[in-house]
């Protein structure tokens, strides 16, 4: 940003400080020494002065300034797994806008397109490639776990098992499997979005968090519903759950070495905003609380909650 703005070309003086990010999103401050900033400018961007500085929104100094970006993937990892094929076309199909190589025998395969959808792409196969961990960590634990139940005990259980399986399909029992980010899916659970897709699909999902990783299993909440319905609603949290990976920061109060009174004043604080900000995911932890949501929202809230625990102490 500061060779853009010392370019001879663009007449804009030398520039003395840039602070970038600030608290709205794509917006940086740049602080002058000389002349003030003289580009060309479109209707999105706009020009403050105040006190020497100048405050401007240009869409070029973002994720979209790589107008092409080619990547070289290794998608042999996964061979043990899924066919390369089909989960080649399924990154298509999530992503129509990426151009795709030819898949090569060792697994490489070469794609082409925005910044934006090679990080798309990026996400995708980080949360296949967790899924398939969690899979497979489930499968080991269940295949060493021992049998320490009465043999016959056990022969009944099993017996009654099989023969309710037998009389629920196969797709009603198992569900669909989604694994997300803990921030994004407690983000994700707190909108209305999730609550009205599950009440008008008419399913219900079970939840476990692991850490940094959740799982999320979509089944039915009726007989009656859709089997569809749990495809339905997998992809859409899919899709949501992507753009909030792209949309989300996080900011962090930290806790620890404070007295009992500054943590007090500190979760106090962010209680009392909570309700002015509907918007932002608040985690409260041991040692730090975590404000999650736009770069705005989160950068106005950890502002506000530092400015209430000024006039309270």
């Amino acid at each position: 940003m500061k060779t853009h703005f010392q370019d001879i070309k663009n007449e804009s003086g030398v520039v003395g400080n840039v602070i970038n990010p600030t608290k709205a999103r794509g917006v940086a401050n740049v602080r002058f020494k000389g002349k003030k900033e003289n580009v060309n400018r479109k209707q999105e961007r706009c020009q403050v002065e105040k006190s020497g500085s100048t405050q401007f929104t240009d869409p070029h100094f973002n994720e979209k300034v790589f107008s092409s970006v080619e990547a070289i993937l290794d998608l042999s990892v996964f061979r043990s797994q899924v066919p390369l094929e089909s989960l080649v076309m399924d990154l298509k199909r999530k992503i129509p806008t990426l151009h795709f190589s030819p898949l090569e025998p060792n697994g490489r395969i070469s794609v082409q397109g925005s910044f934006l959808a090679i990080q798309k792409l990026k996400e995708s196969l980080l949360l296949k490639a967790s899924f398939l961990l969690e899979k497979n960590r489930n499968f080991i634990s269940e295949g060493k776990r021992p049998n320490r139940q009465n043999p016959r005990r056990h022969l009944q259980r099993r017996s009654s098992s099989e023969s309710l399986r037998s009389s629920v399909p196969e797709a009603t029992r198992r569900g669909e499997t989604l694994v997300l980010d803990t921030d994004i899916f407690l983000y994700l659970k707190k909108s209305r979005f999730y609550k009205n897709t599950l009440k008008t699909c008419r399913v219900f999902c079970e939840e476990r968090v692991d850490g940094e990783i959740t799982t999320i299993c979509i089944k039915n909440a009726q007989e009656c519903s859709q089997p569809n319905n749990e495809k339905v609603v997998k992809a859409l949290f899919e899709e949501y759950s992507l753009a909030l990976h792209f949309e989300l920061r996080k900011e962090t109060l930290t806790l620890k070495g404070k007295g009992s009174k500054d943590k007090r004043n500190i979760k106090l604080a962010c209680e009392q905003l909570s309700s002015r900000f509907p918007q932002v995911q608040i985690n409260f932890y041991e040692t730090h609380i975590e404000i999650i949501g736009s770069s705005s929202d989160t950068n106005l809230f950890k502002k506000e909650v530092t400015e209430l625990i000024r006039l309270e102490s």
